[in-house]
């Protein structure tokens, strides 16, 4: 890597800038990995990255318009402050236009960080009592006739963000996940358990392959059925996925021109609607233990969620739903200004919760006189954005439970649901624990859900996957 540190790069573009406004974030990352195959390692790895984002922002009479340069490595730094502020003079005048955020205004968080620190990092050692763990649970698996396959990854970054209105801003963000799969030797078998972490500490190996021994045992009898509507568990994996979909459509301005699932009938935003019959609660919050998250804004780009003038801008704890009504939606600055409603931003986590919950999953199976126990969901696509119906398929665990037992694995299949539709129809939830979102967790690990209970979830077809 160059010698110049992440802050130096930062001062060296605001001091190179001429135009009326900049705002430069280095992220500097490392990363280290763990995979294996069949009971065995495979590979391990590590690795550093740099990513250098120069915004600026040049008033042409017309309005404000804005250009960013990205890179990475460490590239010439006057160079891209340069190639950004032709890129603004090249623009249109900004239709999210706003002061940017500066210390004392209001918008900015409280706490900075400590900026002159140097970047965090992991390495390979953060699996020091992860690796010998899990070759005692390939060992038992061994004994059992059974494979496991999966990834172990933890990655450190920081962020330095620097802005011309005096804005110093630093966070650092590990993030770290487990996916383990459990199948047989001929391959009829598949199942899957996983785990999102912070540092690894909390990660237990053995709960982990439990769970999958677990399911290949469920899995030894193999029942097949139909299409149709089943009254089902939904884990908190699955649930996440669904969650994390209704939380990324959750854009006030497209709600207010009738774009999306959180558009009132006849003009306007459905907050203040009853959106679930269960007191839930979804809502983010950029401290809550174990799923800590930026509580400033960092963006590259403007969308209908986020805008490059709201850098900086603090993230505090926001509910999105308060006891089943939807009480917030994402709105940037310059959005709420044309509102008159407040700016609220996204946060890098989500938490959905029944403050009255107190079964386990466990428990939930015991009550069931007849359904389905998914595992996880996948290949999930968006439908019809009015009703936010959603398609996908299950993926690594149908199972069927029968006089509150497990009695076998059934088929897999393709669903139909709308996630806002779920929510009104969940007639029971357990306590909320930490999961790993399965189809999202390239983007969005930080989760905790609970298990629903469904009484009509709409599997429309059988699937051939396995």
């Amino acid at each position: 890597m160059s010698q110049l540190t992440p802050q130096e790069i930062v001062e060296q573009a605001l001091a190179a800038s001429t135009v009326d406004g900049q705002v430069t974030y280095v992220v500097e990352g490392s990363e280290a990995n763990l995979r294996w195959a069949s009971n065995s390692l495979t590979t391990n790895g590590s690795m550093r990255s740099r990513q250098v984002v120069v915004i600026s922002f040049v008033d042409g009479g017309a309005g404000m318009a804005v250009g960013t340069v990205a890179r990475t490595g460490t590239p010439d730094v006057a160079e891209l402050v340069a190639m950004s502020e032709q890129a603004a003079r090249d623009a249109g005048p900004a239709e999210d236009a706003m002061p940017l955020v500066a210390p004392g205004d209001g918008t900015a968080p409280p706490g900075a960080g400590d900026w002159d620190a140097p970047p965090a990092e992991t390495s390979i050692g953060v699996f020091g009592e992860f690796a010998p763990a899990l070759g005692e649970a390939f060992a038992e698996a061994q004994g059992r006739e059974e494979l496991l396959f999966g990834f172990a990854e933890h990655a450190m970054t920081t962020t330095y963000l620097g802005s011309s209105t005096g804005l110093r801003l630093r966070h650092d963000q590990p993030t770290g996940r487990v996916e383990l799969n459990g199948k047989d030797r001929d391959f009829g078998r598949s199942v899957w358990a996983g785990v999102g972490t912070r540092d690894f500490a909390d990660v237990s190996v053995a709960a982990l392959a439990a769970e999958v021994q677990q399911k290949m045992a469920w899995s030894q009898r193999r029942v097949e059925l139909p299409a149709g509507r089943y009254e089902t568990l939904l884990p908190p994996s699955a649930v996440s996925d669904l969650m994390i979909y209704a939380y990324w459509t959750m854009e006030a301005r497209d709600a207010d021109e009738g774009r999306n699932v959180y558009a009132r009938a006849g003009g306007g935003n459905r907050i203040g609607d009853r959106l679930a019959q269960l007191p839930l609660t979804l809502r983010s919050d950029p401290f809550a233990p174990g799923l800590e998250s930026a509580p400033f804004q960092v963006v590259g780009g403007s969308s209908g969620s986020s805008s490059v003038f709201d850098n900086g801008m603090a993230t505090p704890a926001v509910d999105w739903i308060r006891d089943g009504v939807l009480t917030n939606l994402i709105r940037p600055r310059a959005w709420a200004l044309k509102q008159t409603a407040p700016a609220t931003a996204a946060v890098d986590n989500l938490i959905l919760a029944d403050p009255n919950a107190t079964a386990t999953q466990a428990e939930m199976i015991a009550g069931t006189e007849r359904g389905l126990l998914l595992t996880t969901l996948w290949y999930i696509r968006e439908v019809d954005p009015q009703t936010l119906l959603l398609t996908g398929l299950t993926r690594d665990g149908v199972f069927l439970v029968e006089n509150g037992e497990v009695t076998g694995a059934v088929n897999n299949f393709r669903f139909n649901e709308s996630p806002v539709d779920l929510l009104a129809r969940a007639t029971q939830a357990s306590v909320t624990e930490r999961t790993l979102p399965r189809e999202w967790n390239d983007w969005f690990t930080r989760a905790a859900m609970p298990t629903l209970r469904v009484p009509d979830f709409n599997m429309s077809s059988v699937s051939p996957a396995s």
